[in-house]
């Protein structure tokens, strides 16, 4: 039901109880004031009959009575002091014996004790509601009684002149009331639809120009809607502001409620458990399998907390670290750290490998120290033992020289100029200076050059470096008799050099490693070479530099190639 019909039909309520009430006290109060009137008109009639009784005998007092009956339309009654009956307008003299004793009648017992009676009750013997008022007399008792239809009469026009003019208030009080309701209901209805629009988050229409309740009610809801349209704009920023803050972590946020299931995810966290962009996570119990991962996200719920728990994710190794919140849900954090313990392996390999490098050629040299200081050898075998310290101090020095190479173009400190270079010259210029090695004078060298990529846009020295690496290898892993072959060619927007071996080859589990450092395929046949593992580490990072890209092609038994790919713009 509407507020207005409420409103409408309280009032119409009011009023309607309103009428009736006063409708029953007036015709309580008429009726009354009808009665006392009747009654006083009795007594003055039953005293001028008792002044007119006086003296008479029986016939005379029923001549009388009937005489005066007729001419007021009244029952008059006289009654002896015993309560027998004298004489009575509606019975004649011969039926007064058989009319019962009338001194136990409330009106006769008061008149008989000196006072006026009055009484209103059903008659048995006239067979009607009649008002009885009796008076003492010389002869006993004088009353009169009068049929009520007379009152009655008068009470029922009184009471349709009242009942009309209630119904005339009513409908006046219900005009009334409608036009109330309206002017009430209409404001209250705008605050209503005013609220609702708030709630949707839509701009109200209010009128606050009442200086009225309703008027000061719609000023604090525009009040309250600015205030609540500003917090909101607030925390739409803040929200905003922190979902591109954790969107754009590197790290791994999960949120998950009471229940353990996941309310938000970033896209770090998604790329590192492996969901799509819209796969539903499933419950945090269930995110990871490893045991350890498991009881740190049961503790966390638990109201406790994780800090770098290490779980392995299949290729990838991550730190997670969890903190429960106020309302029983918990944030995870998720870390990739495979790129940190990629490095702290390399890192280890790395010292291991330069300490085992280095420990071989001083464990000879000290060795060929103190035999020269505690022995007095012959001139040649001295001779020997100075050559073979002389040749472990150059491999040391190479290898420190390669790191320190390799430490400056890793740390970028190291750029390329490029210029124009012939390539042609310059690998026949390396391998020249690379004739010195025992048995390189036995491997022939050709070179294939395309006419379009007889030169290359590199930094001289860099591109220097790159071939005498390249080539050393070839011309170590070379028999005597093979061949060293040099080519060039334009492909795309690159030119391309190979350079081509006729050795044992690689094996192909071996090809991807080739290019780390102080990796061998036979690390003994290349110590034994005199190979410091770091030649195609730093070809790769020359290589790269230049914005190319190096790899290697090889068959066993048929040779190697090592194929650069350098950009001519």
């Amino acid at each position: 039901m509407t507020l207005t019909r409420r409103l409408l039909l309280s009032y119409l309520a009011i009023v309607g109880l309103t009428a009736a009430v006063v409708t029953v006290a007036a015709d309580r109060a008429l009726r009354g004031r009808l009665t006392d009137e009747a009654a006083l008109e009795l007594e003055r009639e039953a005293r001028y009959l008792s002044a007119a009784a006086a003296g008479r005998n029986a016939a005379g007092l029923d001549s009388l009575v009937r005489a005066l009956a007729a001419a007021t339309g009244r029952r008059l009654t006289v009654i002896a002091r015993d309560g027998a009956v004298i004489a009575d307008s509606d019975f004649p003299q011969g039926q007064l014996a058989t009319l019962e004793n009338h001194a136990s009648r409330p009106e006769v017992r008061a008149a008989l004790e000196g006072r006026v009676g009055r009484d209103l009750r059903f008659s048995a013997s006239t067979g009607r509601d009649e008002l009885k008022v009796a008076i003492p007399s010389a002869i006993g008792v004088v009353r009169i009684s009068a049929p009520l239809p007379q009152v009655d009469a008068v009470v029922d026009r009184a009471q349709g002149a009242v009942l009309l003019g209630a119904i005339a208030a009513v409908l006046a009080a219900a005009l009334l009331a409608i036009g109330f309701t309206r002017s009430v209901s209409r404001p209250l209805l705008r605050l209503r639809d005013a609220a609702e629009a708030i709630a949707r988050g839509e701009r109200p229409a209010l009128d606050t120009r009442g200086r009225h309740e309703v008027g000061q009610l719609a000023r604090a809801l525009r009040t309250v809607d600015e205030n609540l349209s500003s917090r909101l704009g607030e925390l739409e920023r803040e929200r905003s502001g922190m979902a591109a803050l954790i969107g754009s972590m590197v790290e791994g946020v999960i949120a998950t409620d009471a229940r353990g299931d996941v309310t938000a995810l970033n896209p770090a966290a998604r790329e590192l458990l492996g969901l799509g962009e819209h796969d539903a996570a499933p419950p945090a119990l269930e995110l990871f399998r490893q045991r350890g991962a498991r009881e740190a996200v049961a503790s966390v719920f638990a109201g406790g907390t994780a800090t770098d728990v290490e779980v392995d994710l299949g290729q990838r190794t991550i730190l997670l670290s969890g903190r429960a919140l106020a309302d029983g849900g918990a944030v995870f954090v998720v870390h990739d750290v495979t790129a940190l313990k990629r490095l702290e392996a390399v890192r280890r390999d790395f010292v291991a490998n330069v300490s085992h490098e280095l420990k071989t050629p001083l464990t000879v040299i000290r060795g060929y120290a103190e035999t020269l200081r505690s022995d007095d050898p012959p001139a040649e075998v001295r001779l020997g033992f100075l050559n073979t310290m002389l040749a472990n101090t150059a491999r040391m020095q190479q290898l420190i020289d390669d790191l320190l190479d390799l430490s400056r173009i890793e740390s970028r400190t190291w750029r390329p100029e490029p210029a124009a270079v012939a390539i042609e010259p310059l690998a026949r210029e390396v391998w020249t200076a690379l004739n010195t090695r025992a048995g390189a004078a036995a491997i022939a060298f050709s070179t294939d050059i395309a006419p379009d990529a007889a030169t290359v846009r590199a930094d001289p020295e860099g591109l220097r470096q790159i071939l005498t690496n390249v080539l050393d290898n070839a011309a170590r892993y070379t028999p005597a008799g093979g061949r060293v072959t040099v080519r060039a060619s334009r492909e795309g927007g690159d030119t391309r050099i190979e350079i081509a071996d006729t050795g044992p080859g690689i094996p192909g589990e071996h090809l991807p490693r080739i290019f780390e450092r102080f990796y061998r395929v036979d690390p003994a046949r290349s110590r034994e070479l005199g190979g410091t593992g770091l030649g195609l580490a730093i070809v790769k990072h020359l290589v790269e530099a230049h914005g190319g890209r190096v790899e290697a092609l090889s068959t066993l038994g048929a040779g190697t190639t090592i194929v650069i790919a350098l950009p001519c713009a």
